[in-house]
């Protein structure tokens, strides 16, 4: 009985080892491709590697799940001699990927548990998964779903549609902010937001710059820009009274008082 457990553990080692010598094959091969015939290859010919891996590795999930298959779990690897000095025939055997069988690799190759901070990260998403309730998960699922189904019915929309609905967002996309433009337009008409400047005095005598500019010329004393009677009143300013100048001409509001400085004596006059 337990040579014929052994024999069939021996065939099974061989059959599993032939099929991932099967797939190692196929995935050196589309690598390649990848590599050195990008620029021929063509999407059917991606599919059909694809399609080969596929086959290959169901073909290793059958292999593993027949009942005929023992129990590669309750197998245990003990290895029997540790050496630092090269092994060629080890090399050989893995394609010099692994010249010496040491206490280095050991570990790394005979491992039957994942690494500690890989097997602490598990088990911490394990007490969160425990942690969140039937319906919180139910919720999430059902938005995961329906992200899913949008991204998918995206993906098989045709490209006509895409570039319908993209055209259609560009052309009702708003070029202008209509509150800045009421408020524009409010400014312009009605001055509404406009800070409220007085309009310049009459000008002291004896100011710098200020003074008469030639003898027997006229001096500028006083420029006052009108507005509305009651505006200026407030303002502090002289009210210019309109002129009524010709038919279709805006009346000018600029008053203007020049006081003739024929009879006053030049100060530099020799």
């Amino acid at each position: 009985m337990q040579q014929r457990e052994e024999k069939q553990l021996e065939a099974s080692v061989d059959t599993l080892i032939s099929l991932v010598a099967h797939v190692k094959n196929a995935l050196q091969s589309f690598i390649a491709k990848l590599e050195n015939e990008y620029e021929r290859l063509t999407w059917p010919s991606v599919l059909d590697n694809f399609a080969l891996l596929s086959g290959q590795l169901n073909t290793i999930n059958r292999l593993l799940k027949n009942e005929k298959t023992p129990s590669f779990r309750s197998q245990v690897i003990i290895p029997l001699v540790l050496s630092q000095e090269r092994d060629d025939d080890l090399a050989k055997l893995t394609e010099k990927r692994v010249p010496v069988f040491s206490h280095e690799i050991v570990p790394d190759y005979l491992r039957t548990k994942p690494d500690p901070e890989v097997e602490e990260q598990e088990k911490q998403l394990s007490a969160e998964a425990a942690r969140i309730g039937p319906d919180v998960a139910q919720k999430q699922i059902q938005t995961l779903n329906k992200m899913c189904s949008n991204l998918l019915e995206k993906l098989n929309n045709p490209r006509e549609d895409r570039d319908a609905e993209s055209a259609a967002s560009r052309q009702n996309k708003a070029s202008f902010n209509p509150s800045d433009t009421n408020a524009l337009v409010a400014a312009v008409a009605f001055g509404k937001g406009l800070s409220k400047c007085r309009p310049p005095g009459p000008v002291a005598p004896g100011m710098p710059g200020q003074g008469p500019m030639m003898s027997g010329g006229p001096t500028l004393q006083q420029v006052t820009i009108g507005g509305a009677a009651g505006q200026q009143a407030g303002m502090g300013g002289p009210v210019a009274p309109q002129q009524l100048g010709q038919p279709g001409k805006i009346p000018s509001s600029i008053k203007t008082n020049i006081k003739s400085a024929s009879g006053s004596i030049h100060p530099y006059n020799r």
